[in-house]
């Protein structure tokens, strides 16, 4: 996995699968929110702009992996 993604497509498609591998239950909460956290710090105005994630990243994630993505990050903020 790496860190850094360039291209909006394969960021949101990064933290498509890494949500969907949590709700799965094949990674645990704590492993699961690490990265998450790696993610976004690496990739701060690709995720969040102004606090917000950017409609089209809530397109490709799906309203429901968004929201996972949103816990984590208020909890570790």
């Amino acid at each position: 996995m790496r860190a850094v993604y360039r291209n909006p497509k394969e960021l949101a498609t990064c933290l498509k699968d890494l949500v969907d591998t949590y709700l799965e239950d094949l990674i645990s909460y704590e492993n699961f929110s690490k990265k998450v956290m790696a993610i976004v710090n690496a990739n701060e105005g690709s995720v969040y702009k102004e606090g917000h994630m950017p409609v089209k990243l809530i397109r490709t994630l799906g309203e429901e992996r968004a929201q996972v993505i949103d816990k984590v990050v208020a909890e570790n903020n």
